[in-house]
């Protein structure tokens, strides 16, 4: 059976949307809350919530955990270096999971609609020998993202503000796509309007 864990991407000032925007108000909670569903419903056996500029977002994992009672998956990990980017959030994540991990998903905290139900095939497609396996909506790609063991530290290698895409693409087909129902693997708030759309 896989040992797959999950990552949540949580470290940004949010300075675009004018700050704390992982605590603003989403579907009676907080944005955050979205990711942290979809993580804790997959099939994954920890939830690594990674945190940087703001220690009021682990605060807000925790109690999610504890209401949901998920706190037992719960892995809250700080990024020293979040100032440097997201490539330095995700190798604090990545740098941090269990040495006996096969795979990790990679969600990203202000993405609060990601489609339930995904996250299985996509499982199924990394213990089918995928290398990566991606969601995809209307020919785009989405997140979350699968990265199996063997490219972490191509991950963890990255520098600057930027995700792996440009890994993905280097991959080719060996990266599997798993369609969505919907946008939700698309949509992301930078802004406070995004909330309202």
């Amino acid at each position: 059976m896989q040992r797959l864990e999950a990552i949540i991407l949580a470290a940004g000032a949010g300075s675009r949307f004018g700050g704390g925007k992982l605590l603003a108000p989403w579907r009676g909670g907080v944005l955050l809350d979205g990711a942290l569903g979809a993580a804790f419903a997959s099939p994954v056996r920890s939830v690594e919530v990674v945190w940087g500029a703001d220690a009021a977002v682990a605060e807000a994992a925790a109690a999610f955990a504890g209401r949901t009672g998920s706190g037992h998956r719960l892995r809250l990990v700080h990024a020293p270096r979040h100032a440097d980017g997201l490539s330095a959030s995700l190798a604090a994540g990545i740098e941090a999971l269990p040495e006996d991990s096969d795979g990790v998903f990679v969600f990203l905290g202000d993405m609060p609609r990601v489609p339930p139900g995904l996250t299985a095939p996509m499982a199924d497609a990394l213990a089918l020998g995928a290398a990566a396996v991606t969601t995809q909506f209307q020919g785009r790609r989405g997140h979350p993202v699968l990265f199996g063991r063997p490219l972490w530290p191509r991950l963890t290698a990255l520098t600057g503000d930027q995700g792996a895409g440009a890994l993905l693409r280097d991959l080719g087909d060996a990266v599997t796509l798993i369609p969505s129902p919907n946008n939700g693997v698309l949509f992301d708030v930078d802004r406070r309007e995004d909330l309202i759309a």
